[in-house]
């Protein structure tokens, strides 16, 4: 039993005016290839663009109508039959009918009267060309589903694991509620307002941004740490007390770099991650902690999530506490304006306070019901 080789189920459309011309190619390919006729270029684009494309043209340049050059454009601006290979057959012979003829699209060149082995040679070349060009763009296309399809469930993962481990820290204190939703929110909002300014362009990519949204939860990662006699204590904390609690920023970028040493490959989100989680209490004149980081310094992730965990903090009920106004909220961080916030943040923050509001609103605890604009 023979196998036919997968070249020979090819389809060759023959497009000539002339019924002879049609005849002798006919009968040279039918033994090889599956063959079907045009006796002119508007017939051949019906054909070659109704059902399946043909895998190869061979096409008279010297027809009425629609000659061989503009059929062969129409065939190449067409999505479904612009990978097809043409080949021109034509009496034509000068050097400059073959440039219009190459130029048009076309794959090959043979003049009449046609050698049927030159014919034959060109035909399967061009097949196998084509056949390998298909492979390889099928295979590009799979894999860009695939590489496409897993990093959507590599970003799931990794959001997964982020809201588990900060939800993890949150867990040790009830007052927190939805701090972990509203301030990564806060973050991008401010990120988005700044990005245009010439101090945050060359930073807040689109990239930089979605690094920042799915980083902010991790902010207070380092408070799993802390014991709860000073997590949890409803009163003010001591000296003593509060310099334990400040350890949370170093404790958290330590978790995380280790987390990112193990993988043993930097991984962006980690790394903003670990800006955030370090440097987040920091001041912008130079107050704050665990470095006493003071102006630009002070990484651009860190002010941002500065002044949103702050506007949180303020304006949500705490143990020993109640909320804040709005007014009192507003006059904190405007008062905070080049000591605590870098000021250009702030700025921003007074043109989105009604997103703030909105943002609060939508993620309000279960006692809480937003702040107004």
């Amino acid at each position: 039993m023979t196998t036919s080789h997968p070249l020979e189920q090819a389809v060759i459309l023959v497009v000539d005016d002339v019924p002879e011309n049609l005849t002798v190619l006919s009968t040279l390919l039918a033994p090889r290839y599956r063959v079907r006729v045009a006796t002119s270029g508007a017939r051949a684009l019906d054909l070659a663009t109704t059902g399946t494309p043909p895998d190869l043209v061979l096409l008279d340049v010297m027809m009425p109508g629609l000659d061989g050059y503009e059929v062969c454009a129409r065939l190449k601006a067409d999505a479904r039959t612009r990978d097809v290979p043409v080949i021109f057959l034509t009496a034509k012979s000068d050097v400059e009918d073959e440039a219009r003829g190459l130029d048009a699209g076309a794959v090959d060149y043979i003049t009449k009267p046609i050698s049927p082995p030159i014919v034959l040679a060109r035909v399967r070349t061009h097949l196998a060309l084509k056949a390998s060009a298909d492979f390889l763009r099928d295979k590009s296309a799979y894999l860009e589903t695939e590489v496409a399809r897993r990093a959507r469930e590599l970003t799931a993962i990794q959001d997964v694991t982020i809201h588990v481990l900060a939800s993890l820290a949150e867990t040790r204190d009830s007052d927190t509620g939805h701090h972990i939703r509203r301030t990564q929110h806060y973050v991008r909002a401010l990120a988005l307002r700044l990005r245009s300014r010439p101090r945050f362009a060359a930073y807040l990519t689109d990239r930089a941004i979605d690094m920042l949204f799915r980083s902010a939860p991790l902010h207070d990662i380092g408070k799993v740490g802390i014991p709860d006699r000073i997590l949890l204590k409803p009163g003010r904390l001591t000296p003593d007390e509060f310099a334990i609690m400040k350890t949370h920023t170093t404790l958290g970028y330590q978790a995380i770099d280790r987390a990112e040493t193990l993988l043993g490959i930097e991984v962006g989100f980690l790394s903003t991650a670990k800006e955030i989680a370090l440097s987040h209490q920091e001041k912008w004149d130079g107050s704050g902690y665990p470095q006493g980081l003071a102006g630009e310094a002070i990484p651009i992730s860190a002010r941002l999530m500065a002044l949103a965990d702050v506007y949180d903090a303020l304006s949500s009920r705490r143990v020993y506490r109640g909320a804040w106004t709005p007014e009192q909220v507003l006059a904190e961080i405007v008062s905070g304006s080049g000591t605590a916030f870098d000021p250009e943040v702030v700025e921003a923050f007074l043109e989105i306070r009604s997103e703030f509001a909105a943002i609060a609103e939508t993620y309000a605890d279960p006692d809480h019901h937003g702040l107004p604009a």
